[in-house]
């Protein structure tokens, strides 16, 4: 596919228009290639320009392909794919310094900061040339608008050129402090931790609410590891994956009998992206990491 790129086109044109694709910013891809915005700006230009055809447009969020755009890119990363090859002359494309970039995953704030920060860091200490970049939000960003590289979501996507991933299967039960525990032993109504009203479509969220509809709800908050806090502090009962409530070791199991099903998490990506060394680095080590530590998810 590289033929549909012209021979004319400037590789470091070339260059620019794949970091800017994958980056979606003029600050992320100067970052990227460690040069400034004005460079950026000025091969893209350079490149739209050799090609007679419209490559990127700028929106609120960042900038995203058109067709033609889509296409270049295609042909780019093949470009891109045998450069490497021919640089490192046949050595082995997985050798440390050849990864480099930004990634971004995307990961509900409960994921992120009770589970994937201090997992990814060990990632980013061996690679001097990757970054990551960890977005939380509790909404499903677009992979095809490049809001994020990586997403980890619940329920396999049907629409889009992506390749979904099945990362680890989620589990849930209700954890409290040991004072709690004690209390509903002994029969005392229930308190519980839930969440807040712009998160009241969440499926956990909406389990809740069904099953205890009378029940007091002390404490509300879209974060579930902020939940976990609370329920530790002795707010209340918090309904928490397991792999928070099991992680904290000041939290005990309650409520046995009740749970909500569980949930399959899914590790998706952009399927031009898969040759891409950055980004197969970070979703292989992720896929690693929930296969190492399955146990700590599942009920």
């Amino acid at each position: 596919m590289a033929e549909q790129i012209r021979t004319e086109a400037d590789w470091e044109d070339i260059r620019v228009f794949i970091a800017l694709a994958r980056h979606g910013s003029l600050s992320g891809a100067a970052r990227a290639l460690s040069v400034n915005h004005a460079t950026v700006a000025r091969r893209m230009s350079s490149l739209q320009q050799t090609l007679g055809e419209t490559l990127v447009e700028r929106r609120p969020n960042g900038y995203v392909l058109t067709a033609a755009g889509d296409r270049a890119l295609a042909a780019a990363n093949d470009m891109e794919t045998a450069a490497a090859a021919l640089s490192r002359g046949g050595a082995d494309q997985t050798a440390k310094g050849s990864v480099k970039g930004l990634v971004r995953i995307s990961a509900t704030p409960g994921m992120a900061q009770g589970f994937l920060v201090s997992r990814i860091a060990k990632l980013v200490s061996l690679y001097a040339g990757l970054d990551i970049e960890i977005a939380t939000d509790v909404r499903t960003v677009s992979l095809e608008r490049r809001e994020a590289d990586i997403a980890l979501r619940f329920g396999r996507p049907k629409d889009g050129d992506l390749i979904a991933r099945h990362a680890v299967t989620f589990g849930y039960g209700f954890y409290g402090s040991a004072e709690w525990r004690r209390r509903i032993k002994r029969g005392a109504a229930l308190v519980m931790i839930g969440f807040d009203e712009a998160s009241a479509h969440i499926a956990d969220a909406q389990w809740l609410a069904r099953q205890f509809p009378r029940a007091r709800v002390a404490l509300r908050t879209d974060n579930q590891f902020a939940q976990a806090a609370a329920a530790e502090a002795g707010a209340g009962i918090a309904l928490l994956p397991h792999f928070i409530g099991r992680a904290n070791h000041a939290l005990a199991p309650c409520l046995l009998d009740h749970a909500p099903p569980s949930r399959e998490l899914w590790l998706v990506t952009r399927r031009q992206d898969d040759k891409e060394m950055s980004i197969r680095t970070v979703t292989e080590f992720l896929m690693r990491i929930f296969a190492d530590e399955r146990r700590l998810f599942e009920a």
